[in-house]
């Protein structure tokens, strides 16, 4: 064999232990036992590390069954690990398919640290708004900012399990909201919000104009409502540092 076809028995080996590819590598079994060991142990170790909060609301024993669940099912695809705990959610979704407490706390603590690595961006300065055209206007949001969803309590049992205060018992919203997560200077935040600023959010996401903004909530909320609640949110994005540039035309 050249060094490519050794390359690939070997990772067939680490990833589905191949008998085929253990007698092609010299069927040491118990020699690549070690290296397979050390390949799953990494594998574990890497998902723990990006997940210790969700570990911990799980508890050791199912969270390890979820890791090996996913590591059986999806091997690193990527020259990093660093990008490997990104497609653990969907394992999450499916052994714990009735536990949307789980897929939302999972979601916020990979958020956050996506949001840590996003691109930097200046955030926008109240005075800059002086001389812009709203009706031409187009607003830019940070690079770093997630939104997602928010059915359960997640919001606070993951700020318990971050201040490592008492759990609360997982339980339903009365009410559907949103979570947004995002960078601000140098720290990753998590913030709750109601449904309808989630979906504001979304929409200025898509489109970027405050124009279509506003014509968004008028269409909820009525004309006066509506573009009072714009100014509001616009106002709140800009003090918490999402909005990063505006255009006008």
């Amino acid at each position: 064999m050249n060094l490519a076809d050794v390359q690939r028995e070997f990772q067939n080996w680490l990833v589905n232990a191949s008998e085929a590819s253990a007698q092609l590598l010299g069927n040491n079994v118990a020699g690549l036992a070690v290296y397979q060991n050390n390949y799953r142990a990494q594998l574990v170790g890497c998902l723990e590390g990006a997940f210790p909060n969700l570990r911990q609301w799980l508890g050791d024993e199912a969270f390890l069954a979820a890791c090996i669940t996913h590591i059986d099912n999806h091997p690193p695809h990527a020259w990093t690990l660093d990008a490997y705990p990104g497609g653990f959610q969907q394992t999450l979704n499916e052994v714990f398919a009735h536990n949307p407490d789980v897929h939302e706390l999972a979601w916020i603590e990979w958020s956050l640290s996506e949001a840590f690595v996003a691109a930097d961006a200046t955030p926008l300065r109240m005075e800059a708004l002086a001389s812009v055209d709203w009706d031409t206007a187009y607003l830019q949001l940070t690079p770093s900012l997630r939104c997602h969803a928010l059915t359960t309590n997640a919001e606070a049992i993951w700020s318990a399990l971050w201040q490592q205060t008492p759990l609360p018992e997982a339980s339903m919203l009365d009410e559907a909201g949103g979570l947004l997560v995002w960078r601000r200077q140098f720290t990753s935040r998590l913030r709750q919000v109601d449904a309808l600023e989630l979906h504001a959010l979304q929409h200025l996401q898509n489109d970027g104009s405050f124009a279509g903004l506003c014509e968004f909530l008028v269409a909820r909320l009525g004309e006066e409502e509506g573009v009072g609640l714009a100014g509001e949110f616009l106002a709140g994005w800009i003090g918490s540092e999402l909005i990063v540039g505006v255009i006008s035309g």
